[in-house]
């Protein structure tokens, strides 16, 4: 009699979910792009598997997700922005689509009409280049729309402000007030009198004296930000800029288990540095959520405030190049202080001169600070040709933003002319000199939408498809050098490149569900890209059905 044949044991059931039938792409580490079409996330929220076409799945896992052969990319990682102010942003007056004067003016007029209650009318965004106004406005331009209630409203670049009369009063504001140091009050033509507008360090002058925003207010704009960034997939961002109490705010979202993305923080200064990290960085909480890496130092201001600090006189302004916020000496002094006990160091520096400060700076401290210091340069917009090599020395960053690109050529050709744009924005030739491209978008100076900073980096175009051929078009990036600059090469900028940037065996599970292919599609459809749904170590934290924060659970436990 013949035996019976024993049926197979059952596959033991893996842990975890499985993401499957997707058309998933992921930068390769190696500067070029993994396709595959399934991954297995552990229950700790990490990648377990990769799989590509043919690979044999688990039949049995905790729960099994059909991708229904949707787009999968990488989490975007925001190599520069400002958390609580994108979130502030968001509650207050926004000026950022005014086209005019008189339609900022009357978008006042109706803020302070429909907010009788408020001490302080409080607003960002204006842009007199975007205006074309070719001044500043003045703070009699603002009497007229707020009634007599204080008024100060922050240019969009974050290093001007425009306050009334109302406001300059509370400050004690006069004639007789000096330019700070690193900063000037602006005064109306042929005498002393304040016209409204201050510059860089001059904003703290007003900022001194309005209303401080309560712990409760902060927590309300961590949660506008989050929404924010979350809409547009960015899944992990470096907060630049972080003060004790925005550390705070972010503590208390962890602890109540609200905290989605991930917020690697570089403090304001060195007395939020000690405040924060104490002896140094901290290591990363809430299962990968926060940490402070570093310190984040200002060296000069803005080209639409004529604030960054050129080598040579603005060309529509010759009376002026710039104002740098320290010499080189306060800087190195200040470097090394935070160097001594292992911070990162990221320094704004948007002129060639500042951008050529910073680097000798980094050229006398690596001889006392050795290994692996990744200095880190935030925005590097313009840069002498001749300072261009001197990127790939000493392992630093370039942590640049391409949508100011788009922005700003135009102001960028009226403020430096046409034979010093050379090193405007050379994102191409700072990588071929062996600098690390992070890419941010300095939200909410640039909304966080990293799909257009893709657009722009491959391009060198705005949304109108202007120029033809692209803004000094030799610096347009391939697409992977763009899609790796938001996510590996962001991560590796904030030490976490064995972490976030790819989907990959051992990385945390970010991802985004995506309608267009960025390897694929036209500039056009990339700069449209809608995230359908946006993962966060191995859970949905946001999905555009809902268009709000998902429950963090499993498929399963939707």
């Amino acid at each position: 009699m013949a035996k019976k044949k024993k049926r197979p044991e059952p596959e033991p059931a893996v842990a975890g979910t499985l993401i499957d039938n997707v058309d998933g792409l992921t930068p390769d580490g190696k500067g070029g792009i993994e396709h595959f079409d399934g991954f297995l996330i552990a229950p700790d929220g990490h990648v377990a598997q990769v799989y590509h076409s043919g690979e044999k799945r688990p039949q049995r896992v905790d729960y099994r997700l059909d991708g229904k052969g949707r787009v999968v990319v990488p989490g975007m990682i925001d190599a520069h922005g400002h958390v609580m102010a994108t979130g502030f942003a968001r509650m207050t007056l926004d000026l950022s689509a005014t086209a005019s004067l008189d339609e900022a003016l009357s978008r006042i007029a109706a803020w302070a009409a429909a907010h009788p209650d408020a001490p302080w009318i409080l607003g960002t965004g204006w842009n007199q280049v975007q205006w074309g106004l070719g001044r500043m406005p003045t703070a009699a331009e603002l009497d007229a729309v707020t009634g007599g209630k204080p008024a100060w409203l922050t240019r969009i670049d974050g290093h001007a402000g425009w306050a009334n009369s109302a406001a300059m009063e509370a400050a004690g504001i006069s004639a007789a007030t000096p330019d700070p140091a690193g900063g000037e009050i602006l005064r109306i033509a042929g005498g002393k009198k304040p016209a409204g507008v201050f510059i860089d360090a001059a904003t703290a002058l007003i900022e001194s004296k309005r209303p401080q925003p309560r712990p409760e207010d902060r927590d309300t704009a961590l949660g506008e930000a989050q929404i924010a960034l979350l809409a547009q997939g960015v899944t992990a961002i470096a907060d630049m800029g972080t003060s004790i109490e925005d550390w705070q705010a972010f503590r208390r979202a962890a602890d109540l288990g609200h905290l989605r993305i991930r917020i690697v923080a570089y403090a304001d200064g060195v007395e939020n540095m000690s405040l924060i990290g104490g002896p140094g960085p901290t290591p990363w909480l809430y299962h990968d959520r926060l940490k402070m890496n570093g310190l984040k130092l200002f060296l000069d201001g803005a080209l639409g405030s004529r604030g960054a600090w050129l080598k040579a006189p603005y060309a529509d302004d010759a009376k002026t190049s710039g104002l740098p916020q320290m010499n080189q000496t306060q800087l190195g002094n200040l470097m090394s202080r935070a160097a001594i006990d292992n911070f990162q160091v990221a320094v704004h520096a948007i002129g060639d001169k500042a951008n050529a400060t910073v680097l000798d700076a980094i050229d006398e401290l690596s001889e006392t600070y050795k290994g692996d210091r990744r200095w880190r340069i935030e925005h590097a917009q313009i840069v002498d040709p001749a300072d261009i090599p001197r990127f790939g020395e000493h392992g630093i960053i370039a942590s640049m933003q391409p949508q100011h690109e788009a922005s700003d050529r135009l102001m960028a050709e009226a403020r430096l002319g046409p034979d010093r744009l050379a090193g405007a924005y050379a994102w191409k030739s700072l990588a071929a000199a062996g600098a690390t491209l992070a890419f941010g978008s300095d939200t909410p100076v640039e909304p966080a939408h990293p799909f257009e900073g893709l657009a722009v980096a491959i391009t060198r175009q705005g949304a109108d498809g202007q120029p033809f051929g692209g803004w000094q078009p030799q610096e347009a990036l391939s697409r992977e050098a763009a899609l790796g600059a938001y996510t590996t090469g962001a991560a590796y900028a904030m030490f976490a490149e064995d972490k976030l940037g790819r989907i990959a065996k051992g990385y945390d599970a970010d991802f985004l569900f995506v309608d267009t292919d960025p390897m694929l599609a036209t500039p056009g459809q990339i700069r449209k890209t809608k995230v359908l749904e946006t993962w966060i170590g191995g859970q949905r934290a946001w999905a555009a059905a809902q268009d709000s924060p998902a429950a963090e659970a499993k498929p399963g436990e939707q």
